[in-house]
């Protein structure tokens, strides 16, 4: 999926795409910027917005054993207040959506997510793969300011 907008008003050229993997090196400059997170599954897709060529927003989709998990939602801190990471959550969803996706919401983000069809879960009905990325939580994902979420596969 490709779409390229221009925005009412700015004549900012805005293209939301999946990257390549040969790309992938653009989404872990830009997650410098969100705890360094890097590009380290093999079964990952990135969708990404991009403001006049420059990676803007991401949000990734990684397929583990036991199933999908949506994160690296992160609009760089310039290009925050543009619904930048709304489109990349959109672009994965419409790639992506047809399957069970889980994330890990930082509490303060569930209404955004929500606005997506996610629902929060408790932490036992994430799948065990995804379960332990946050193992240092130790069962209590609500004190590391993180809430379970889920969307229903949609066909």
């Amino acid at each position: 999926m490709k779409t390229s907008i221009t925005m009412a008003g700015t004549g900012r050229a805005t293209e939301v795409r999946e990257l390549k993997k040969d790309e992938f090196g653009l989404a872990e400059k830009l997650w410098e910027e969100y705890r360094s997170q890097k590009n380290d599954m093999p079964d990952e897709r990135i969708f990404a917005v991009f403001d006049n060529g420059s990676l803007a927003a991401t949000a990734r989709c990684t397929r583990h054993p036991d199933g999908l998990e949506m994160d690296c939602v992160f609009a760089s801190e310039k290009f925050r207040g543009k619904g930048y990471a709304r489109l990349a959550v959109q672009a994965l969803i419409e790639a992506c959506g047809f399957e069970q996706i889980f994330i890990h919401s930082t509490i303060v983000l569930i209404s955004f997510y929500k606005t997506f069809g996610f629902v929060p879960i408790p932490e036992d009905k994430l799948p065990t793969t995804i379960r332990e990325r946050f193992l240092f939580c130790f069962g209590e994902m609500a004190g590391c300011n993180v809430c379970p979420m889920t969307r229903t596969g949609v066909a």
